[in-house]
């Protein structure tokens, strides 16, 4: 993941953008689209749809997995300091992780490091006769007649006095005790079993003893009964209203990963340091259990190795343990694991921006050709069916290294295949070691790239200070990121007339990570940002021939959860809508007597030579037809605060029957969605009984119509 510090704490966060109001420009009274159903394009792909998803501290954790209790195989010491642990540096507010604190005297917990139950150590509790000594951590969310369960590994002297306790208030009573059968010198697993009495926000779990002696305590987990093999049946349910085509997981953590760190028992797993984003991760979700996730919401598998400080033997063994059948050494320990069936894993890239001077085990543009050729060879040789993806970075302004700006910057045509040139290397040096190449982008609003500042910017100076800041109309905001996807088409094109060879071979674009950091973001999506999401879906679709797959930065950012429940955001329901309405759907060229404005500013990697959109300014239009060519989908985005009227002129089919509009808007730019509260932001269907030409599509709104249609003779 391209990490800009400031804008992933917004996409996690949330953040603010002042609505500025339209500005439009003279229009026609009446707008129209010309749809001709012969002029099309390749069907759509399922996979544009995907989702991106990593460990960037609970981001798995929090909204997919059940796991109530952090640091659950004790990384961390246990005292009863305030201060961090010296490398626990928290890099994401509201993803904290809570603390064991301890129950009785500091010094009467220990972090024994003699036959660790996982990891480096594990702590152990010297007792008192008279009074408890153990842990306790607190902060957790329990539902009123919710039961709990899980188990915790436990060794000690004999003859002590363990229990296990979940308390949910300040009285006596407000408690519920599992009591620990006898103790043995060592490890047995115990079992959990607990129903909460009432709603709480702040309830605690502790593990406490009396007697002589000590324990040490392995493992503990704690679930909601109702987990579905770990995971949150609520998020699960949501995301599969979603129809992502796959999930890829990747990102800058894959640099620094262990695979072999993450399969077998869960609770044995140690758990390790994330240099990359300065965090600690328990390992809980491994390969297997990504691909049990992926098999639950109904979508594919897509995996990044790490091609960081990992090496090609480690990325062929994990493509076996996948994908191998029991016979193989990897295939066996997956089926010794509990998963003796392959998981047929389709799609691999090859490490994750490795051009960034972020990565970990980061090289030369010109030695990671080399290393990018022996892990497909050797991954290939595993199974030489499956579909890689090189981690590529086309050649833009914004990616000239400081030292070369004011030679190429506004002039990249003597760049190409240059030593900062990641795409073209990739088509120049590794062809046949791959079938896409992946691209990423982030943006914010209420910015545009400038290229003479960038021509005459410091070496040292980072490209982003190559931004100025801008006021942006509502319908500018929306189309920004609209232009950022035309833009990368653009540059793909590019590439296709220097290597005409990518159009034989049907090399594929993989907009591997993107998203819009604007508005406010993420778990608070708003309506304004639906309206970019909207006029984003229309420009990824027109590019069906080459843009195939696009993965968005998080999956997770399309609900809005808590502890205990949750909602798709309003992020989530534009692409419930696009999802459900457009894969496999055959894109219609729509013509119009309304062109989109000349690009306000020179070409650079948000603005494209031609705007984006389509030719009925100010609205944006885009149609498909079905597989089955018997309806016609067409969605119509209205990013401006006036109702426009559409007259839709339709050749090759004729309308036959009743149509279906759903319609996304609110009653403001900022409306949102949230968990337990009212939702400001729907999805409307109407039935419509006789399709009409003039079409009236409501301010601040995203629409998909849905046409049942029959051909026409020609």
């Amino acid at each position: 993941m391209n990490l800009r510090v400031a804008a992933l704490t917004m996409a996690f966060c949330g953040g603010c953008a002042a609505a500025a109001q339209n500005s439009l420009s003279p229009t026609p009274q009446m707008i129209s689209a010309n749809i001709e159903v012969t002029q099309t394009a390749p069907p759509i792909s399922k996979y544009v749809f995907g989702m991106f998803i990593e460990h960037i501290g609970k981001t798995m954790y929090g909204p997919l997995w059940a796991e109530m209790l952090d640091d659950r195989k004790f990384y961390f010491p246990i005292n009863s300091s305030e201060a961090e642990p010296k490398q626990q540096r928290r890099g994401f507010p509201g993803m904290e992780m809570r603390k064991w604190r301890p129950v009785g005297p500091d010094a009467d917990i220990v972090m024994d490091g003699e036959n660790p139950f996982s990891g480096d150590h594990s702590p152990r509790v010297q007792l008192d006769p008279t009074s408890q000594h153990g842990i306790r951590q607190s902060g957790l969310a329990l539902v009123k007649g919710k039961q709990y369960v899980g188990h915790i590994w436990l060794r000690g002297t004999p003859g002590s006095k363990l229990k296990v306790v979940l308390i949910w208030g300040a009285d006596g009573n407000d408690r519920q005790t599992v009591a620990i059968p006898a103790v043995s010198p060592a490890y047995r697993k115990y079992a959990l079993h607990f129903t909460a009495q009432v709603d709480a926000s702040d309830a605690a779990l502790e593990i406490v003893g009396t007697g002589s002696g000590s324990f040490n305590i392995g493992a503990v987990s704690l679930m909601p009964a109702d987990n579905i093999d770990g995971f949150r049946p609520d998020t699960i349910a949501l995301l599969r209203q979603i129809k992502s085509g796959f999930w890829r997981f990747g990102g800058n953590y894959t640099s620094n990963y262990s695979w072999y760190d993450a399969v077998g028992d869960r609770d044995r797993r140690p758990s390790d340091w994330d240099y990359a984003w300065n965090q600690m991760q328990t390992n809980d979700i491994g390969p297997d259990e990504f691909a049990e996730f992926c098999k639950l919401i109904g979508v594919e598998p897509y995996i990044s190795v790490n091609a960081g400080l990992g090496d090609s033997h480690s990325a062929a063994q994990e493509v076996e343990y996948m994908n191998g059948a029991e016979s193989t050494p990897m295939g066996a320990l997956r089926a010794k694991n509990g998963h003796p069936a392959p998981y047929h894993v389709r799609y691999w890239n090859i490490g994750n921006e490795p051009w960034g001077e972020w990565q970990i085990g980061r090289t030369d543009l010109k030695y990671f050709m080399l290393k990018h050729n022996e892990f497909a060879k050797a991954m290939r040789k595993v199974d030489p069916s499956i579909i890689l993806i090189a981690s590529g970075e086309m050649l833009e302004d914004g990616q000239v290294p400081g030292a070369l700006r004011s030679k190429y910057v506004g002039n990249l045509a003597g760049a190409y295949g240059s030593d900062f040139d990641w795409t073209g290397r990739f088509l120049k040096d590794c062809w046949g070691n791959f079938d896409g190449i992946a691209e990423h982008w982030y943006a914010r609003p209420g910015q545009r790239y400038n290229v003479e500042k960038a021509k005459n910017l410091p070496a040292d100076k980072p490209n982003d200070d190559a931004f100025d800041k801008i006021d942006q109309t509502t319908l500018e905001y929306a189309r920004y990121t609209a232009n950022i996807v035309r833009s990368k088409a653009e540059e793909w094109e590019g590439y296709q007339q220097r290597f005409p060879a990518m159009l034989q071979k049907k090399i594929f674009l993989s907009i591997d990570e993107y998203a819009y950091f604007g508005g406010n973001f993420g778990r608070s999506a708003d309506l304004k940002q639906a309206l970019a999401y909207g006029m984003l879906f229309n420009e990824m679709l027109r590019h069906s021939d080459f843009l195939t797959m696009a993965a968005h930065t998080m999956g997770t950012s399309t609900l809005d959860f808590n502890s205990t429940s949750s909602t798709l955001n309003t992020l989530g329901l534009v692409f419930k809508m696009y999802s459900n309405s457009f894969p496999a759907s055959v894109p219609i060229e729509v013509n119009g007597n309304s062109p989109q404005p000349a690009p306000k500013y020179p070409p650079a990697p948000d603005q494209p030579k031609v705007s984006s959109g389509s030719p009925t300014y100010p609205l944006d239009v885009f149609a498909a037809l079905s597989p089955d060519r018997k309806f016609l989908s067409v969605a119509v985005v209205n990013a401006t605060d006036a109702q426009q009227t559409l007259d839709l002129k339709v050749t090759g089919v004729r309308f036959a029957g009743p149509s279906i509009l759903w319609q996304l808007t609110g009653k403001s730019l900022d409306a949102v969605d949230r968990v337990g509260q009212a939702p400001e932001v729907n999805i409307q269907q109407t039935t419509i009984d006789n399709a009409p030409h003039a079409l009236s599509i409501a301010p601040i709104s995203v629409n998909i119509y849905r046409f049942p249609v029959t051909t026409t003779a020609q």
